[in-house]
């Protein structure tokens, strides 16, 4: 997996500089092309040599979002030309954590072993972003291990509130 990373930061951090000032635009158009390279038939597609770049282009443009700007075509362009497509959904989730740097949010996972109603994710949301100090970006992951409470993990700070921490730290503490 690092090594798809490694491959997609060039073209992510080269999309942001050219794209800056319409940031917000071209997250849209890049994870409608995001989902159609994900595709496996696309990719099969893509990689067939009997097919050529023009058809590669010509099916993205015909199942992919609509009134594509230019900038868009040539970045596609490029990554079909290069045998990149693949590395696409790689280099919209870096494209977006360059956005979200720019604006000064990060992005926080939020595991809990229940589902959170939005009104308490809400809430929680406001704590741990006074907790972590700046605007979070929070999605909810379910972990049905952790018995109760939540564990959040923004970048490489984990704040641990979750039942089975606690338990563990009682084991620790009663066997030292």
């Amino acid at each position: 997996m690092a090594e798809i990373a490694t491959i997609a930061r060039p073209y992510a951090e080269a999309l942001f500089q050219v794209v800056k000032a319409d940031a917000a635009q071209a997250a849209q158009w890049l994870d409608g092309l995001a989902v159609v390279a994900a595709d496996e038939g696309l990719q099969q597609y893509a990689h067939d040599p009997k097919v050529g770049h023009d058809q590669v282009m010509a099916l993205i443009t015909q199942v992919g979002p609509q009134n594509l700007p230019a900038v868009a075509v040539n970045f596609l362009s490029t990554l079909v030309d290069n045998g990149r497509l693949s590395v696409l959904p790689e280099i919209a989730k870096q494209f977006h954590a360059l956005v979200n740097s720019m604006q000064g949010v990060r992005q926080a996972v939020v595991f809990s072993p229940f589902p959170i109603e939005p009104k308490a994710l809400g809430e929680l949301t406001q704590v741990i972003e006074k907790r972590f100090g700046g605007k979070l970006q929070v999605q909810v992951a379910l972990e049905p291990e952790l018995i109760g409470g939540v564990r959040v993990v923004v970048g490489d700070e984990v704040l641990d509130t979750s039942v089975k921490a606690r338990l563990e730290q009682m084991k620790v503490a009663l066997t030292a």
